[in-house]
């Protein structure tokens, strides 16, 4: 089994209170006094409290056109990038030199080279490092890229593998855009990055033998995909001449609840494991509807959630970032009890879910 040795989480310097965002937003966006009202009510009721962000607050009302926009993702996101994957590898023992493949991701902000490459030498990555950048998966990247670490390794059992998320959402602010779409995605996304270190099964044997820590994280037992059809509209961007405009369909999370308990109930099933078995759910928080669609499609206890729902409120929707996220709060907060099953999912674009299941 692929053994998941390491995750790591990082966050921008400048933190805010949502109250002060909120003013920002109105005051960026020139927001007429009945739209600001809306603005309002829409952040007060999103469920986040504060969140990081890559720039100062004062910096956002000069951000204008897409170039400006990515120059400063770029810039940032090496930053964040950096110090995910070094913290990662450093929490597993390793160096960046063991290192054989690189999925890195980001929905937020457009790199080439990527950020994977334009990071190899100041991480000391070898130069043989296999290397997939992966955009357009959004929110559902985090869960995803574990996944594909794993398909990755069952086949290279000997090798190890890092993930790398990086999200700068608030640098896709749509100044000209008083849409409710616009008006919901500026309440909920901050920004942050994370980083995650597996290891196939002979290398995690031989891991073993020495005694490294990261035997104590989860195994990936097995993953599934899962692609809604006709729901393409429903989650994701439009791109025009000043970035990225989002897509948010009203009856997203009406679709979550009617249609995402059969599949995590089915996957489940097919390995023999039942919801009332699973000991931690590491879910990602797509927003209050979301996460109560959730809780209703899957009828998972009240406390299910919890982790989630705070990072919600501690730092907003980090995109990929934040199921990397929950996943090292679980692992440091709340440690299952060993050989018990847990179970990771995320949703993203498409509109689809990607699940893994986990083993404490």
């Amino acid at each position: 089994m692929t053994r998941i040795v390491a995750v790591h989480g990082v966050l921008p310097a400048y933190r805010y209170p949502q109250g002060e965002i909120t003013r920002m937003v109105g005051s960026a966006c020139r927001l007429p006094r009945g739209d600001r009202d809306v603005l309002e009510r829409v952040h007060a009721s999103s469920g986040v409290t504060a969140r990081h962000l890559a720039l100062p607050l004062d910096r956002y009302a000069d951000l204008d056109g897409f170039g400006a926009r990515n120059d400063a993702f770029v810039r940032a996101a090496l930053e964040l990038g950096r110090d995910a994957v070094q913290g990662a590898l450093d929490q597993a023992g390793l160096t960046a030199a063991d290192v054989d493949l690189v999925v890195s991701t980001s929905v937020t902000g457009i790199a080439a080279p990527s950020l994977e490459a334009r990071l190899a030498a100041r991480l000391g990555l070898r130069a043989d490092v296999k290397r997939v950048p992966v955009f357009g998966l959004g929110c559902v990247a985090g869960a995803a890229g574990l996944a594909r670490l794993h398909d990755y390794l069952l086949g290279h059992p000997e090798e190890t593998a890092l993930l790398l998320s990086v999200e700068l959402c608030s640098l896709t602010l749509q100044r000209a855009d008083a849409s409710m779409q616009n008006l919901v995605a500026g309440a909920l996304f901050g920004d942050g990055a994370a980083a995650a270190v597996a290891v196939g099964s002979r290398r995690d044997a031989r891991d073993a033998q020495g005694g490294r820590d990261g035997r104590n994280g989860p195994e990936i037992v097995a993953t599934r995909s899962h692609l809604f059809p006709g729901t393409e509209d429903l989650l994701g961007w439009t791109i025009g001449d000043t970035g990225f405009h989002i897509m948010l369909g009203a009856d997203l999370p009406d679709l979550v609840q009617r249609q995402l308990g059969p599949v995590v109930h089915g996957f489940l099933a097919d390995h023999e494991v039942k919801a009332g078995d699973v000991t931690a759910w590491v879910c990602h928080p797509g927003g209050p509807k979301v996460l109560d669609a959730v809780r209703d499609a899957v009828d998972l206890p009240a406390r299910a959630l919890e982790l989630t729902w705070r990072s919600l409120a501690e730092v907003g929707n980090l995109s990929s970032a934040s199921v990397l996220h929950i996943l090292r709060d679980t692992l440091a907060l709340r440690p299952p009890p060993p050989g018990s099953p847990g179970l990771l999912l995320a949703m993203g674009p498409g509109f689809c879910v990607e699940l893994v299941l986990l083993r404490w």
